[in-house]
């Protein structure tokens, strides 16, 4: 399980297009990265709908959006294209990236957003609504970077 200030762990996963991504290098600079459950359902599609709705402030901060689940490469194809969603969902199959973070559950990701800069881990943001998960990363972006 990961803290603040740890190193991003180096794990490699699978993006919606079915290449093959590492973590490191996706989250160089700002990054959010967001565990959820599962495509297509309620609380899951209530929180990509809210960081879609988010993302063009996200990305004039600088910072990227990447949703990670144990989806498969297809289903997060059909997830982005029916809710058109404007960045990245990564497939975890094995919950290796999920463990790895600590978001894992028994039987799918805990939801948990990591806030990242520079590689390293600088916030952790737990047990919220699923629409309040981008909200708060959001402010933390804008904490990082003397904003508000």
């Amino acid at each position: 399980m990961v803290k603040k200030g740890d190193p991003v762990p180096d794990v490699e996963l699978l993006d919606e297009n079915g290449k093959s991504v590492k973590l490191k290098e996706l989250t160089a600079g700002t990054a959010v990265i967001y565990f959820y459950p599962k495509d297509n359902t309620p609380g899951c599609t209530r929180e990509a709908k809210t960081f879609n709705e988010k993302i063009d402030e996200i990305v004039a901060t600088g910072a990227k959006v990447f949703g990670i689940s144990r989806d498969s490469v297809n289903s997060h194809q059909k997830f982005l294209t029916k809710l058109g969603l404007k960045f990245k969902l990564l497939s975890d199959p094995g919950g290796k990236a999920a463990m790895a973070f600590g978001a894992d559950g028994q039987k799918y990701p805990k939801r948990t957003t990591f806030v990242i800069k520079d590689g390293t881990i600088v916030d952790i943001i737990y047990n919220v609504k699923p629409e309040e998960h981008p909200v708060k990363a959001l402010e933390s972006i804008k904490a990082l970077a003397g904003r508000s």
